[in-house]
């Protein structure tokens, strides 16, 4: 994960999400559309191995999470802040720019980390729309692909959330204390779409799980019969679940 700044993975999250202007949000979740846009892709040759919206380079690193390591974390500067540099494609037109830059943008007015753009520095963020949404977690080295696919993936909080596996993040469903807030449903699950329920051994470092996390699957993820594949613990009420993205 990126070193800690004072501010929690919950709050940026949150904040991040509230700050989606009503002309950007999509109808659907971030979760709906990261499903939609990658269901049934054919990644090229020079691509990773995706599990889910995660590059994780092999079949084998289904259950991996580098980011429990500190080779993964963006180091912080003598400034007390975390600089990440990228580098935008030339193949986005002028409106996905913008809403990519939005993206980048955000994560300044709500935490220390400074997307910036790349001069000469070794380890950088490739944003390129290549097949789906996906991205590593944390700090891989040298050039890693955030890729946005320009035929489903340029959203705001799909931006977001694709920047926050960069910087380290995993779903907030796959928390190692994630028993202790939701009960996953498993008879409701997709056969083939289980993995995405599994649990990783992350450092959650005391920050409270949040439903409302742009990293947050929504609750019907992955269903096979349209009935929840995962439920809050305590139970929310429908009115309380109305008034929460998951």
């Amino acid at each position: 994960m990126l070193t800690v700044c004072k501010v929690t993975l919950g709050l940026v999250a949150l904040l991040l999400l509230s700050s989606v202007k009503a002309d950007e949000e999509p109808v659907l979740s971030v979760g709906e559309i990261l499903e939609r846009a990658n269901r049934g892709i054919v990644r090229g040759a020079d691509e990773p191995t995706v599990v889910g919206d995660i590059a994780v380079g092999d079949a084998n690193g289904r259950n991996a999470d580098p980011c429990t390591s500190t080779s993964c974390k963006w180091p912080k500067s003598s400034d007390g802040l975390v600089y990440v540099p990228y580098h935008i494609a030339n193949h986005f037109n002028a409106r996905e720019l913008q809403v990519i830059q939005r993206g980048l943008d955000s994560f300044a007015a709500v935490s220390c980390i400074r997307f910036v753009p790349r001069y000469n520095e070794r380890d950088f963020l490739s944003i390129e729309s290549q097949n789906g949404c996906y991205s590593w977690v944390g700090r891989l080295g040298y050039s890693q692909t955030v890729s946005l696919d320009r035929s489903g993936c340029i959203y705001h909080n799909t931006v977001q959330h694709e920047l926050l596996h960069a910087l380290g993040f995993n779903h907030e469903q796959t928390r190692s204390d994630r028993d202790n807030h939701i009960r996953v449903v498993w008879e409701n699950i997709i056969d083939d779409m289980k993995y995405n329920f599994d649990k990783i051994a992350t450092l959650n470092q005391g920050t409270l799980y949040d439903y409302d996390s742009v990293m947050q699957y929504h609750r019907t993820a992955f269903s096979k019969n349209g009935k929840p594949t995962m439920e809050p613990i305590p139970y929310i009420g429908r009115k309380d679940m109305n008034e929460t993205h998951f």
